[in-house]
């Protein structure tokens, strides 16, 4: 199976901007800080389920966030022409894996070595 980047570039792209709008509905910059104008809730009987909320709207934040990184890096990959490299190994990342995983920078050996 051949590697198609273009279609790979296009739907890196289209993921970021999924989640792009993700942080943004949950009140996160791309940066993955909250913006200053998010209400949790205001009075002091409501204090702990709005620590529960902030820390759960904050525990997805971080996630979206990570997910928003691996696409920047994978899309600076195309750019420098170095797309379906394994960061660690320099072996080719096998076309079905990017397919399934167009963000991935790490080959399935590298990626299930780093998971332990």
């Amino acid at each position: 199976m051949a590697l198609d980047i273009a279609s790979a570039e296009k739907a890196l792209k289209e993921e970021r901007r999924q989640l792009v709008h993700q942080l943004d509905e949950l009140g996160a910059a791309e940066s993955g800080d909250l913006r200053s104008d998010i209400d949790f809730g205001g009075s002091f009987a409501d204090a702990a389920s709005v620590t529960a909320e902030r820390t759960e709207v904050l525990g997805v934040v971080e996630s979206l966030k990570s997910q928003l990184d691996d696409i920047d890096r994978a899309l600076a990959h195309i750019d420098a022409g170095t797309y379906g490299i394994c960061d660690n190994c320099g072996n080719e990342i096998g076309a079905a894996r990017l397919e399934f995983r167009p963000a991935s920078i790490l080959c399935v050996d590298c990626k299930s070595r780093a998971a332990s």
